[in-house]
């Protein structure tokens, strides 16, 4: 290999994948050269996911040949792709549950080594990157971005010649990012070739020197990023540029959710404490909760949508009542919908159809005595993907068998059609409600839930995506190792201000403090 002509790491040619009722991949052709870094990007549901466990051995192609180092190879499963140098991070994360940190990560590398030896290199991986995570936790008692660092310590621990990352910023600070980035450069400096997958455009320009975009799973454009703007991308990409959000000045009005001196111990050993605990939310308002994944965001959420019904008496008050006790069907009944960051699982059952979704949160289909009108069941999740634009194969798909951004469209546009058919107090509590989501869905979810507080919603946000906080959020607080910062108008606050935050770092701040006492 020379300079003037190297062998590319990776060359995928007429690659094509079929399912039935689409085609995922559709002769898709890519090289990536050693040493570059080389986005993927494309709308949910572009096959930017198949592609990506074609190459990793996780799904096997219809069609096509994968050449790595110069070499045809087929890679049977994920096994034989580690050993030929290829290591990958998961948007949808494949860890046990009942296994600690490095316990799972110690299943991924050479046995050769001791269970001590790799809990020490995660320590000092950890600590090299700072992706903060105790390698002796176990990982049912991690967050969903705490998870996602074990994916990415664990991949770079395998020192691969080609690492696939998907969206894996969604979970770091501002100045983390750019720690990271300046990792990934080094890698690559060093001749490892990056895949880097995100909907981050800014990322995307920022990071990559290459840039092969899918649509429809086939390549509609490559480009060098670096001399595209954010608009130019996004036609590619979608086709056209998604509309601006329209986002109109707040008219709060009564407290419709009122969190004062919330303290709770850990509910495991690995948790974090909640430590008083005070936020309130007006109709036709949005507060936005900013924080590092594991900093207390689980727990507060659980509090507050009554999963963990141990709050202190008056604590947690709803249109003024005391809920501090109730639990969630009780919290519901009274106003309170809530969006998980957990898509599958918690979100919506993954092996029921989206239509007996619905019943998780809406019971217009239920009738006398408990009897279930289908047929109103379908039309209403037939209305509900069209009005969402959700690319779904019917009101009787699996929720397992959407992509990640159109299941998240679902589960949004059920909680805000839930809360648009009731009357009296109204909250929607959301968790990281674009996390993975392409630019468009992104912009027509936070434009739904804009629309929803400009109706007189309260909205509660919490959100690791900075840029998403400050354009929708009417206030904001940050939330740092289980306690709440002072809160800050939208004009108040800066991106450097927020990131400092994030470590707890607003000792004698006294801005916007009236808002949560008023």
């Amino acid at each position: 290999m020379t300079p003037h002509n190297p062998v590319p790491r990776l060359r995928l040619d007429g690659i094509t994948k079929r399912y039935p009722g689409v085609v995922a991949n559709d002769g898709v052709a890519l090289t990536v050269q050693p040493g570059e870094i080389h986005a993927v990007l494309g709308e949910n549901g572009a096959g930017k996911s198949t592609l990506m466990k074609i190459i990793y051995g996780a799904v096997k192609p219809d069609a096509g040949q994968v050449l790595f180092n110069g070499q045809p190879v087929q890679v049977r499963n994920p096994q034989e792709a580690r050993a030929l140098g290829i290591s990958m991070v998961f948007q949808h994360f494949s860890l046990f549950e009942t296994l600690t940190v490095a316990e799972n990560v110690w299943l991924g590398l050479d046995r050769s080594l001791t269970l001590a030896e790799v809990t020490a290199s995660i320590a000092a991986k950890a600590a090299e990157y700072g992706l903060d995570i105790d390698p002796e936790r176990p990982v049912h008692t991690l967050s969903v971005g705490e998870m996602q660092r074990v994916e990415i310590i664990r991949a770079l621990l395998g020192r691969p010649q080609l690492l696939i990352l998907d969206e894996p910023t969604s979970v770091l600070t501002p100045q983390a990012v750019e720690r990271l980035f300046e990792v990934l450069r080094q890698l690559a400096a060093q001749g490892c070739s990056i895949l880097y997958i995100s909907h981050k455009l800014h990322e995307i320009r920022s990071l990559c020197t290459a840039c092969t975009v899918l649509r429809g799973g086939r390549v509609s454009g490559t480009c060098d990023p670096r001399t595209e703007s954010n608009a130019s991308l996004s036609r590619l990409m979608i086709g056209a540029e998604p509309p601006p959000l329209e986002a109109h000045p707040a008219t709060p009005g009564a407290p419709v959710l009122q969190v004062q001196g919330l303290s709770l111990p850990c509910s495991d050993p690995f948790g974090t404490p909640l430590g008083a605990i005070a936020l309130q939310v007006r109709a036709g308002e949005v507060l936005g909760l900013a924080g590092v994944s594991g900093n207390g965001q689980r727990e507060l959420l659980m509090a507050l949508s009554g999963e963990d019904t141990r709050a202190p008496a008056g604590s947690i008050r709803l249109a003024g009542r005391d809920v501090s006790a109730l639990g969630p069907q009780q919290r519901r009944a009274l106003g309170l919908h809530f969006v998980p960051e957990e898509r599958l699982g918690r979100g919506a059952v993954p092996t029921l159809s989206l239509a007996h979704n619905l019943l998780l949160s809406r019971s217009e289909a239920v009738g006398p005595l408990g009897w279930l009108n289908v047929g109103a069941l379908r039309r209403q999740a037939a209305d509900l993907i069209g009005r969402y634009q959700v690319k779904a194969h019917g009101p009787d798909a699996a929720a397992r068998s959407l992509s990640g951004g159109n299941l998240q469209k679902f589960i949004v546009g059920r909680e805000i059609e839930a809360l648009r058919a009731r009357d009296g107090a109204r909250l929607l509590i959301v968790s990281q409600p674009t996390w993975g989501v392409d630019v468009g869905a992104a912009a027509q979810i936070r434009a739904a839930i804009l629309a929803l507080r400009d109706a007189g919603c309260a909205v509660l946000l919490v959100s690791e995506e900075l840029d998403e906080l400050f354009e929708m959020a009417d206030t904001l607080q940050v939330l740092a190792k289980g306690r709440l910062s002072p809160p800050l108008s939208r004009a108040e606050a800066t991106v450097e201000r927020i990131g400092e935050w994030m470590s707890g770092l607003w000792d004698g701040a006294a801005q916007g403090v009236d808002h949560a006492a008023a």
